[in-house]
């Protein structure tokens, strides 16, 4: 099973639907392409919503960290919503809730760039 990617703009946010599976080879290396092209079209604000997500491996998760340092490096911020039980509870246990900005839903992670603007004017 692939992971499906849609991707389309709320407010000047870019959010990506994920639907499927995270996991060593073509799901983790398309994730990984989806967000390096959405960072090199200039997009700085990118949600994930994981809302479909049915399974995440080791590799998932790296290619996860990987796109949020890669995007961050390059001035932009990943900010990740509706993950589900389990997927919460592996971030929890492996402390990458404290490396993501996590939101319950789609509309929070959104807004909390807008606030984050202001803070930062």
């Amino acid at each position: 099973m692939t992971v499906r990617m849609t991707d389309r703009e709320v407010d000047g946010v870019s959010v990506v639907e994920l639907d499927g599976r995270i996991v060593l080879g073509e799901e983790s290396n398309s994730f990984r392409e989806k967000l390096k092209s959405l960072v090199a079209e200039g997009k700085k604000k990118i949600v994930l919503n994981l809302s479909e997500i049915k399974y995440i491996d080791s590799a998932g998760l790296g290619a996860l960290v990987a796109a949020h340092i890669s995007a961050k490096n390059q001035g932009a911020s990943v900010r990740l919503c509706h993950l589900g039980k389990k997927f919460h509870e592996v971030m929890q246990i492996t402390k990458l809730l404290t490396v993501f900005d996590v939101y319950d839903t789609e509309a929070a992670a959104i807004s909390s760039f807008q606030s984050f603007l202001a803070t930062s004017n």
